[in-house]
Parts: C-alpha cells; sequence; structure tokens
C-alpha cells in the first residue's frame, strides 16, 4: 500500500489525484491564447495560471507525461495559425548540459518530438548551444535579450524548420537560434513555444522579469 502511494499520479496542475493532468486542467489549458507580442513567436497559452504550474512541473518536477499534451496544444496553435505548411523538420532550441544532465531530459526537445510525431515531420537535433552555457531563468530582460548563442548543424542548408521552446518571454532564445539556422543557410525559420510571459502591464515593471517559482519534488 505504501509503495502505491508513493508512486501515484497526480494531475500537474492541480496536484489531484489520477491523470497527469485532469479534465478540469486541461479545459483551463485551452480557456485563452497569449497576447500577440513583439518578439513575433507563436504560443499556444499564456505563461498564467494551471499553463503556468503544468510547464513548471515538467521543467521542475519531472512531469514528462504532459509534454506530449503540451505538444498537442502547440500543433493545434500552429495549426490555426497556418504556420505549419512548407515545414520540413522539427528542432528545439537545447537546454545547457548542466540543466539537462541535472534533469535527465531536455523538455524542449520532449515538447518538440511530440509536435513533429503530430506534423508528420522528422524532429533532428540542429542546434549546439556554445560558448558559456546559461539559463534564462531568473534573468532580467536586458540578460535575456543578450542570449546564449547557437552553432546551427550543416545538414539544415536549403530547409524550412521549426524551432520549438517550452517557455518564450522576450524571445531573444529562439531569435537567436533563428539566426544561428538562417547563417547556416536554412531558407525559412518559424518560432514557436508553449507559452508565453506575459507582457509588463506597467512602465515600473518594464524591463524585469519574474523569476519562475522554485519547485520542490512532489
Amino acid at each position: 500500500m505504501l509503495g502505491h502511494m508513493m508512486f501515484e499520479t497526480r494531475c500537474a496542475g492541480c496536484e489531484r489525484p489520477g491523470a497527469a493532468i485532469c479534465t478540469t486542467c486541461r479545459i483551463a489549458l485551452v480557456g485563452r491564447l497569449p497576447q500577440t507580442q513583439e518578439h513575433g513567436v507563436i504560443a499556444a497559452v499564456p505563461f498564467a495560471g494551471r499553463a503556468r504550474d503544468v510547464v513548471l512541473s515538467l521543467k521542475y518536477r519531472n512531469r514528462r507525461q504532459v509534454a506530449r499534451h503540451l505538444g498537442s496544444l502547440l500543433v493545434n496553435r500552429l495549426v490555426e495559425s497556418g504556420r505549419y505548411v512548407d515545414l520540413e523538420s522539427v528542432t528545439w532550441a537545447p537546454t545547457s548540459a548542466k540543466r539537462r544532465r541535472h534533469r535527465g531530459f531536455d523538455q524542449g526537445e520532449e515538447i518538440a518530438r511530440t509536435v513533429a510525431r503530430q506534423l508528420g515531420l522528422p524532429c533532428r537535433r540542429l542546434l549546439d548551444r556554445r560558448g558559456i552555457p546559461v539559463t534564462q531563468t531568473g534573468r532580467t530582460r536586458a540578460e535575456r535579450l543578450d542570449a546564449p548563442e547557437f552553432a546551427a548543424r550543416p545538414d539544415v542548408a536549403g530547409t524550412s524548420v521549426l524551432v520549438v521552446d517550452d517557455v518564450v518571454t522576450t524571445g531573444a532564445t529562439l531569435h537567436a537560434a533563428r539566426d544561428a539556422l538562417l547563417l547556416q543557410g536554412a531558407r525559412h525559420v518559424v518560432l514557436a513555444a508553449v507559452a508565453s510571459t506575459p507582457a509588463p502591464s506597467s512602465s515600473r515593471s518594464r524591463g524585469k522579469v519574474l523569476p519562475f517559482r522554485q519547485l520542490t519534488a512532489a
């Protein structure tokens, strides 16, 4: 009995025992679209409320099961936008090697593989981080705009690529990924993220990014 309780599945949004994402939270995730922002990245949900809880559960609580649902939300948004047409492959903006070792997986890759599978496209690792590995978590807007650099692999030349990430704030990371792909000869690059951080609501908050909530293991 004790062993059963230790491995009980709970909802990533509300911690209710049962499915990885309960019906109530699934409905909450499709409630509204994020605001259109200057970064121009396609996003499925605002990074707030239940959506924020679910994404952070994937990032920090190893709830890898929810990557499939989040990927499906992004596919629906891409289809609605019409921006998925003529894409030839899907890739992701890779996290740092340190983060990947710590978590045991890359959340962007998990989402990208679902997106690729549902769009009927190959999922390929086309980007590598270079320089000092950094995380965007908890950084200011100015620091985020000084984004980590990427190097694209040479077989991207002449292709049309979708780059996926879990959360977009300023768009700096995804724009850096796009620049690297275009520099290597990619024909067209579309940027997409599951969730978009709401834009600052006042001049006082402009230039600041709230740090992700620090989560402990469930």
